[in-house]
């Protein structure tokens, strides 16, 4: 069904980081408000976030990408109601008939039977174990799940088939699961990547609206260093003239907190996220839009983003380069660049359930 293409007052808004619900690139039809004469008065509709169900018969999504370290992924919700401006997944929600502006942040899809559906497949005889990635495409640890409890529930699965798993989020939520990924670090299943984009706390703010402060970031990555957990510092998006002063601070306090390795990836808009991106910029830092904006540009020929297999996730040419050599002389300064220990695959079983035969011998 058609979308409305407009932009959406500030006050109607709070704690969201797109401004509009512009169609997706599959709707045939635009439809668009106008006034229509009568002078009735109409109570402004708040931006509330709003939850609906799927079922899939699976939810392990193989891919092939070459730029990718794992070929399987889990995502327990669609759209992320963290909000962030600069989300590549956004694109996604197109999909569904649905805006990757406020209907990405806005209208939810949870798969609350997601943890059974992983544990049917897990049991398939045809199933072979490599570690699986959660939170990256949407963030396991948003909001919504501190009262699904989907993520909690794919955990213990994994956990009960001695499965690898490694998670990537901003929410400060996992620490509520630090008992299961614990037990799991500690038979080397589990790895946690916490992304940092800055430490700045308005731009953060701005840029993520509903994602923790920077620094209880940081303090989620001391406690579950501090659990045995190992975590990844993740400086990613890096954003040209914007976030990238601050790279090495951020490293920095990655490693003070307790991050053992560290990982960049530059500011990508694939498809629906650059108007939404550029259009968050000239509001709210528009003596650099034009500086951010050439930067990405020389990065992709011109474009503001290329899908380029080995180049999307960090660009070309001089700038990216320079990046990259900062981001390689930091992590050896702070002992961050040396490789982490693969996650094990040789523990995977199959636990017996009820009414299971057991084996005699």
């Amino acid at each position: 069904m058609p979308r409305h293409q407009t932009h959406i007052a500030e006050d109607l808004r709070p704690g969201r980081g797109a401004a509009s619900r512009d169609a997706g690139r599959f709707e045939r039809f635009l439809r668009e408000d106008v006034h229509d004469g009568w002078d009735i008065a109409e109570t402004p509709r708040i931006e509330r976030t709003e939850v609906a169900e799927e079922r899939p018969r699976s939810v392990i999504n193989y891919t092939r990408s070459p730029d990718l370290p794992f070929d399987r992924t889990i995502n327990p919700y669609r759209g992320c109601e963290h909000g962030c401006i600069y989300c590549f997944a956004r694109p996604t929600h197109a999909y569904l008939g649905l805006s990757p502006g406020l209907d990405f942040e806005t209208r939810l899809i949870a798969r609350p039977d997601a943890p059974a559906t992983l544990a049917h497949e897990l049991r398939k005889a045809s199933y072979r174990p490599a570690t699986i990635a959660i939170g990256t495409n949407t963030d396991p640890y948003q909001p919504i799940e501190k009262t699904r409890g989907i993520m909690r529930g794919l955990l213990e699965v994994l956990r009960d088939h001695r499965h690898p798993v490694a998670i990537v989020t901003k929410g400060t939520l996992i620490e509520r699961d630090i008992d299961i990924l614990s037990e799991m670090a500690a038979q080397g299943l589990a790895r946690v990547g916490i992304s940092v984009t800055t430490l700045d706390p308005v731009l953060s703010r701005r840029m993520e609206p509903r994602v923790p402060a920077p620094a209880r970031r940081l303090a989620t990555i001391a406690r579950l260093t501090e659990a045995g957990i190992p975590v990844r510092l993740m400086a990613s998006p890096m954003v040209p003239a914007l976030t990238d002063p601050e790279l090495e601070a951020i490293l920095e306090a990655g490693r003070d907190a307790g991050a053992d390795a560290a990982s960049w990836i530059m500011l990508r808009l694939p498809r629906e996220v650059a108007p939404l991106w550029q259009d968050w910029l000239e509001t709210h830092y528009p003596d650099a839009a034009s500086r951010v904006m050439a930067r990405l540009r020389e990065m992709h020929g011109g474009a503001v983003y290329s899908s380029k297999w080995h180049t999307r996730m960090r660009g070309e040419g001089p700038y990216a380069q320079i990046v990259a050599q900062r981001f390689a002389l930091a992590t050896r300064r702070l002992g961050l660049d040396h490789p982490t220990a693969p996650l094990r695959t040789d523990l995977f079983r199959v636990p017996p359930r009820a009414g299971d035969q057991l084996a005699l011998f």
